[in-house]
């Protein structure tokens, strides 16, 4: 094959960071005589502050809460007077102790140590990169570590996660760091849903993340209340707005607390890597992560740079764990070409644990079987 290729590729949940992922498909480029360049991808969620810092942001270690209350060692990616703050860093389900998932009581106290960490670097333009959260608190615990009181009807401070807004009476947003006027927010993240109701953050993300039905009852519950006693204090309700539900809420936080504009985090995180330059470059790119199905069709990063790819005119082939899409659905939206990890294993087990060395096999073939020509990579 002639020319470049371009991979961009996601996490792999569970199994390899988007940069691991990328790296092995360019060695297998490499190996067969092609040429790689790797631009690992995200969306908002997990690896977005390790793409920037690939792109020339300096990287910032700081110490803060994790979901559950332990110590965790966090980076933000800081250039100028931006700093990007990566809430599944600190409020992640990556970083829960053991792995013990927690859908109750986790919450975001954590990435508001970011957000002040960002602001005592002088930072004032603030991005906050949402996704990948073992969270449902509405933001709540964002809000506290910024100065934020919310109390029950006694006047007591409310405890950590979603469960504890079920007895929330009062916010007040007067103690809340004086340098965020003089700041700018905006939230990253491509999940329109709001805070509250059948397609709300209880209802469709809580399981996710532990929650029995039971417990999305009680974090539906906490988020109602917390909607209401957050609209009487602001003036308004901006639980039904797109992106309240995001990352367990913290959207919401960021809308009604923050007056965060919302933006696209695949869009964001694309634009700051230089994706549309290196595009000039390339004769064929590859875009995937994970699980490709419709939900990445919905603003995720690998879908992103397909877009653009096509704009350009640069073929595009699909490398996941899973591609749960057509031939021809995959035609629909420019890509010639995919390769499944689970269809070469049947069994996702082996594919995870194999990942690596199939994704080698498979930039192999991407020289030397010249898919940019059919679909019989699939």
């Amino acid at each position: 094959m002639n020319g470049t290729v371009l991979v961009c590729l996601d996490k792999f949940r569970g199994s390899l960071t988007a940069e691991r992922a990328c790296s092995a498909v360019s060695e297998g480029i490499t190996d067969a005589g092609g040429r790689a360049v790797a631009m690992p991808v995200a969306d908002g969620g997990e690896g977005t502050v390790a793409a920037l810092v690939r792109a020339g942001y300096d990287e910032v270690r700081v110490e803060v809460s994790g979901p559950t209350g332990e110590p965790v060692r966090a980076a933000l990616a800081v250039r100028g007077e931006r700093a990007v703050i990566e809430m599944a860093q600190a409020s992640g389900l990556d970083v829960l102790p053991g792995g013990r998932l927690a859908p109750l009581t986790a919450d975001t106290f954590g990435t508001g140590e970011l957000i002040r960490a960002a602001l005592d670097r002088g930072c004032r333009d603030l991005v906050l990169a949402v996704g990948g959260s073992a969270t449902t608190d509405g933001g709540a615990g964002l809000l506290r570590a910024l100065g934020a009181r919310i109390t029950g009807a006694s006047g007591e401070p409310v405890g950590p996660g979603g469960e504890a807004l079920v007895g929330a009476a009062c916010v007040d947003l007067s103690g809340l760091d004086p340098r965020l006027a003089l700041a700018r927010v905006t939230l990253a993240s491509d999940v329109d849903n709001p805070l509250i109701g059948p397609n709300g953050a209880a209802v469709v993300f809580a399981p996710q993340k532990g929650a029995t039905a039971g417990d999305v009852e009680v974090l539906e519950r906490g988020l109602c209340r917390f909607a209401a006693v957050m609209a009487a204090e602001v003036g308004r309700d901006v639980s039904g707005k797109p992106g309240a539900g995001a990352a367990g809420g913290i959207g919401f936080a960021a809308l009604a607390a923050l007056d965060a504009r919302r933006a696209s985090g695949a869009d964001f995180v694309l634009r700051e890597i230089g994706v549309e330059d290196a595009l000039r470059e390339a004769s064929l790119v590859v875009v995937g992560e994970g699980r490709f199905d419709e939900q990445s069709l919905r603003g995720k990063a690998p879908i992103g740079v397909a877009e653009a790819a096509r704009r350009h005119g640069v073929p595009v082939v699909v490398v996941a764990g899973d591609v749960r899409l057509s031939a021809e659905r995959l035609r629909d939206v420019g890509v010639v070409a995919a390769w499944s990890l689970l269809e070469r294993t049947g069994d996702v087990d082996t594919a995870m644990r194999q990942a690596p060395a199939l994704l080698t096999a498979i930039g192999r073939e991407l020289v030397t079987q010249a898919p940019i020509v059919g679909a019989e990579g699939r």
